[in-house]
């Protein structure tokens, strides 16, 4: 029943969507040209389906968007991790850490072009750019924020530096961290078309920049609610493993 009452309220709000969509379209209240109907983006989506170039784009970006993930997490936990062991280092880096924070991404493709050419690594320096900054504050936040009393009773036991580390201060900063991952995880989704944007021949961003220059409004719109389902169920998978992992410790806003 408590599942059943969390998804009526979405669907609901899905079918709603939906409904005014339709009615705005049915009353041509826009042009067909700028805003298509569902029927007609599920059409279209069907018919990428059927010839399967939707899923070799999925593909595609999914493993572009866990290569900078995955690239983005390891810095993000060693520098977190550095800035945690050995406080006295935050003021060397913490400035320019906060300094490219307020950088967006995209504005880095012309020098990212210039220094990296139009390959892959351009796209996944975008990702990493994106996802870095949300996981490594996260991460800081999970191991400066431990309760000192903790690291007192490590003292107790003779615990040296490593020991304190390992046994208390990651196990207690792992909801952070992985609560970090997840919204990381996010910001990488949101990064993927600017960093197919960059001379790219495939993925969902190449797929929704190529249909808008051919003027396929339906399939732009397509690929857009192809790129937040994708986001959606890798979100909703990594809820579960945070859920299963803390074993309900942990209690945010996305539940």
């Amino acid at each position: 029943m408590k599942h059943l009452q969390r998804t009526l309220p979405a669907f609901a709000g899905i079918l709603l969507f939906l409904a005014v969509w339709y009615g705005v379209c049915r009353m041509e209240l826009v042009n067909p040209y700028v805003l298509p109907s569902p029927q007609k983006v599920l059409d279209t989506f069907l018919q990428m389906c059927a010839s399967g170039e939707i899923f070799q784009d999925i593909s595609i970006s999914l493993i572009r968007v866990l290569k900078g993930f995955s690239i983005a997490f390891v810095l993000a936990f060693l520098l977190g991790m550095m800035r945690a062991v050995f406080p006295a280092s935050g003021p060397y880096f913490e400035y320019l850490v906060q300094f490219f924070r307020s950088v967006p991404p995209l504005s880095m493709i012309p020098l990212l072009i210039l220094w990296c050419g139009i390959g892959e690594t351009t796209k996944v320096i975008i990702i990493v750019l994106a996802s870095f900054f949300p996981m490594y504050l996260n991460i800081v936040k999970g191991f400066t924020g431990c309760d000192p009393k903790l690291l007192e009773v490590g003292d107790m036991f003779g615990y040296g530096k490593r020991e304190k580390f390992l046994k208390i201060a990651l196990p207690y900063a792992s909801a952070d961290i992985l609560v970090g991952m997840r919204v990381g995880l996010g910001y990488s989704w949101r990064a993927i078309i600017g960093a197919e944007m960059v001379a790219a021949s495939t993925g969902l961003g190449h797929l929704i920049l190529f249909a808008q220059q051919m003027s396929r409004t339906d399939k732009v719109i397509a690929g857009i609610f192809v790129i937040g389902a994708a986001g959606c169920i890798t979100d909703r998978v990594f809820g579960l493993i945070i859920g299963k992992l803390l074993k309900g410790r942990y209690e945010n806003g996305w539940n």
